[in-house]
C-alpha cells in the first residue's frame, strides 16, 4: 500500500494524513466506530452510496449489497465508508420521483466532495436513482463504479408470466373494458413483485441499468442479474475490488464516460427498446460532465438500430430471462459483430474496451435476444420529432407503438391537465373516437411540477369497449419504461412555459410522421401566434421550498431538466480544514 502512495497523494490523506490537532480530531472522531489505528495508514478510502431505504422497495435491499462491496474493498486492503444519499423511489414518491431527481444529485455531489473519499461505489436501482447518482458524481469526478440492485424475479399469477408495470397498465385497461373483474386485477398484485429488486420489465430501472453497463460504467452482467441471485452480491463484492484499483489508475469518471460511451448507449438502448427515460438523464449526466448530446443523436447515432431484445412492454418476456439468455454483453457482442457499435474500444471501469468485455457472450436464448434479421423492430432508434407544436422536440418509442399510427392525423381532445383527464376520461358522451390525438398539457417539468409519467393516458372505456387498445396521445409529461402505446412524450417547451402545447385546441388537427420526424398543428402561423400571446401566465402550485426552486430553475426536457447552475464538472477540491 505505501508503494501505491508514494506516488500519488491520497485525497483522503488531506483529512487523516496530517500529524496537527486537525488529523487528530478526524482520526479520533472516526476511531468511536470501533476503527483502528492502522486503517488510516494510506489506504484508500471507498464510499459506499447507498441509496438504501424501506419507503424505495425496489432498494430495500441494499444493505445487504452494500456488505458484499465492502468485503470487495476490503480485500482490495480498501477502507470502506458507508453513506446515506436522497433515496428517491418511483413508487411512493409524490408528485413524482422526477422532481426529486436533482435534489438526490446535489446531495451525491456535496456528500461527495465534502468527505474524505478517494472513489465512491454508486449503489442504485429504482429509476431516478441511476441517473442522479451519476449526475452527482459526474460533477464530483472522482473514481466511481455503478452496482446497480437487480431486476426482480418474473412475476407469476395463475399459472402465467406477469411483467411488473406493464401488467398493470393492461389489466386496468382490461377492468375499464369490462374484460376482467377488480377482483381479478387485485388478485396480481403479490403474484406481480414476488421478490426484491426493480421492476423485472425493460422499463427506466432495467434500462438505466443496462444503460450503466453500456456507458462502461459499471462491471459486464452488472444491468440483468436477478436482485435475489447470489451473482449479484459477487458482482457487488467484485465492484468493491475493483474500485481500489481504480483509485491507484486515478481511472476517475471522466475517462470512462465519454462521448464514445455515450454513443454505444443510444446504440444500445435501441437495441433493447429501451425507455423513453433514457433521453432526459443521458442528456443530464453528459451535461454533468461536459460531453456534448443533442436530440438529434438519437437519430443519427441510433438510426438503423433494430430492436432485438423481445422485452416487455416491447415484447414478451422479462428481465430474468434476459440474464439467462446472455444478457446485455451478449447484445452487445451481436451488435458489434454487424458493425452496429459505434465505439468498441471505449474504455470500461474494469479497466478492459467493450470489446474485449463482450468477445466472448454467447445468446443462448435466441427467442429472447434475436438474431437481427428476426428483429422485434428494423428500427428501434428512438424518434426524435420536432414541428410547431415541439419546437424544441419530442420523443416517440417505436417498438412500443403501433405501427399504423406511426403516420396519423387526427382531431386533438385537449385535456387541460391530468385532473381535467380524470374527470372527463370516462364520460360517454365525451366526443372522442380512435382516430382523435389525445392532448394532456401542463404535466411537463414546470407545470406539474416534475414531469410525471402521465403520458401514456389511458384510453376512454367506451373505445375500450370496442376492442381498440392505442390511439396517438401528446403530451409534455413522461412516460412509465414500463408502459407502451403510440405515445408523444417531452413536448418542448412544455405548456406551462408558453410552449405550443398550451394553445392546442379541441378540434385542432394534429399530424404526426414518426419516420420523418414530425409532429404538427394544423394552424396558422397567424393563429398559433394570436393564441400563444392571450396565454395566462402560469401558477405555480409551490412559490417556496425545494418545489420552488425547481419550478423557477428546472429547463426543459431537451437539456435533461436539470437545474442549469448544476452543469458542468465542480471537482473534488475543498478547502483544507474546516476547524
Amino acid at each position: 500500500m505505501a508503494e501505491h502512495n508514494a506516488e500519488r497523494r491520497l485525497r483522503s490523506q488531506g483529512w487523516f494524513g496530517g500529524r496537527d490537532k486537525h488529523g487528530f480530531m478526524y482520526r479520533s472522531w472516526m476511531k468511536n466506530q470501533g476503527i483502528p489505528e492502522h486503517a488510516f495508514d494510506g489506504r484508500p478510502v471507498i464510499g459506499i452510496c447507498n441509496t438504501f431505504s424501506e419507503l424505495t422497495p425496489c432498494n430495500a435491499h441494499f444493505r445487504k449489497l452494500a456488505e458484499h462491496v465492502r468485503r470487495g474493498v476490503l480485500e482490495a486492503g480498501g477502507f470502506p465508508v458507508e453513506f446515506p444519499v436522497f433515496s428517491n423511489g418511483e413508487s411512493n414518491l409524490r408528485p413524482t420521483a422526477m422532481l426529486t431527481r436533482n435534489l438526490a444529485s446535489m446531495d451525491v455531489e456535496e456528500a461527495l466532495r465534502g468527505n474524505p473519499v478517494d472513489a465512491v461505489v454508486l449503489l442504485t436501482g429504482c429509476d431516478k436513482t441511476t441517473p442522479a447518482l451519476l449526475m452527482g458524481a459526474g460533477s464530483v469526478d472522482l473514481p466511481s463504479i455503478v452496482v446497480s440492485g437487480g431486476p426482480m424475479l418474473n412475476g407469476r399469477h395463475r399459472g402465467e408470466t406477469i411483467g411488473s408495470g406493464t401488467m398493470v397498465w393492461q389489466w386496468s385497461e382490461d377492468v375499464k373494458a369490462g374484460k376482467i373483474s377488480m377482483e381479478e386485477f387485485l388478485s396480481a398484485e403479490s403474484s406481480q413483485s414476488r421478490s426484491a429488486g426493480t421492476c423485472n420489465t425493460m422499463g427506466t430501472a432495467s434500462t438505466m441499468a443496462c444503460m450503466a453497463e453500456a456507458l462502461g460504467v459499471a462491471l459486464p452482467h452488472n444491468a440483468a442479474i436477478p436482485a435475489v441471485d447470489a451473482r449479484r452480491y459477487v458482482l457487488a463484492h467484485l465492484s468493491g475490488s475493483r474500485i481500489v484499483e481504480m483509485v491507484h489508475e486515478d481511472l476517475r469518471l471522466s475517462k470512462v464516460l465519454t462521448r464514445e460511451a455515450v454513443e454505444n448507449a443510444i446504440r444500445v438502448c435501441a437495441a433493447i427498446g429501451g425507455s423513453t427515460n433514457a433521453v432526459i438523464h443521458l442528456k443530464a449526466i453528459a451535461g454533468r460532465l461536459g460531453v456534448p448530446l443533442e436530440l438529434e443523436d438519437w437519430t443519427q447515432v441510433g438510426h438503423g438500430t433494430p430492436t432485438i431484445v423481445d422485452l416487455q412492454p416491447s415484447g414478451r418476456l422479462l428481465m430474468e430471462d434476459f440474464y439467462y439468455a446472455g444478457g446485455l454483453p451478449a447484445v452487445i457482442r451481436r451488435l458489434d459483430e454487424q458493425g452496429l457499435l459505434p465505439n468498441p474500444d471505449a474504455l470500461t471501469v474494469n479497466g478492459r474496451t467493450m470489446r474485449q468485455n463482450t468477445e466472448h457472450a454467447e445468446v443462448y436464448d435466441e427467442t429472447c435476444i434475436r438474431a437481427l434479421e428476426d428483429a422485434l423492430v428494423a428500427d428501434g432508434s428512438l424518434r426524435i420529432l420536432r414541428g410547431n407544436l415541439a419546437p424544441k422536440g419530442a420523443v416517440l418509442k417505436p417498438s412500443a407503438a403501433t405501427p399504423e399510427l406511426m403516420k396519423h392525423r387526427g382531431r386533438a381532445m385537449v385535456f387541460s391537465d391530468y385532473d381535467d383527464y380524470l374527470a372527463r376520461i370516462g364520460d360517454e358522451d365525451l366526443d372522442i373516437d380512435e382516430n382523435c390525438v389525445m392532448v394532456l398539457q401542463n404535466c411537463g417539468p414546470k407545470g406539474y411540477p416534475g414531469m410525471p409519467e402521465l403520458g401514456n393516458m389511458g384510453l376512454p372505456p367506451k373505445i375500450l369497449a370496442r376492442g381498440i387498445t392505442d390511439m396517438v396521445r401528446v403530451s409534455d409529461a413522461r412516460m412509465s419504461g414500463t408502459a407502451y402505446g403510440t405515445v408523444v412524450l417531452h413536448v418542448a417547451p412544455e405548456a406551462a412555459a408558453g410552449g405550443p402545447l398550451a394553445a392546442v385546441r379541441d378540434g385542432d388537427e394534429i399530424e404526426l410522421d414518426a419516420d420523418a420526424g414530425v409532429l404538427h398543428l394544423h394552424v396558422s402561423d397567424e393563429e398559433l401566434a394570436a393564441r400563444m400571446a392571450a396565454l395566462p401566465a402560469h401558477e405555480p402550485v409551490m412559490s417556496g421550498g425545494y418545489q420552488g426552486l425547481y419550478v423557477r430553475e428546472v429547463l426543459q426536457a431537451d437539456e435533461g431538466c436539470d437545474f442549469g447552475f448544476l452543469r458542468g464538472t465542480r471537482g473534488a477540491a475543498v478547502p483544507r480544514y474546516s476547524h
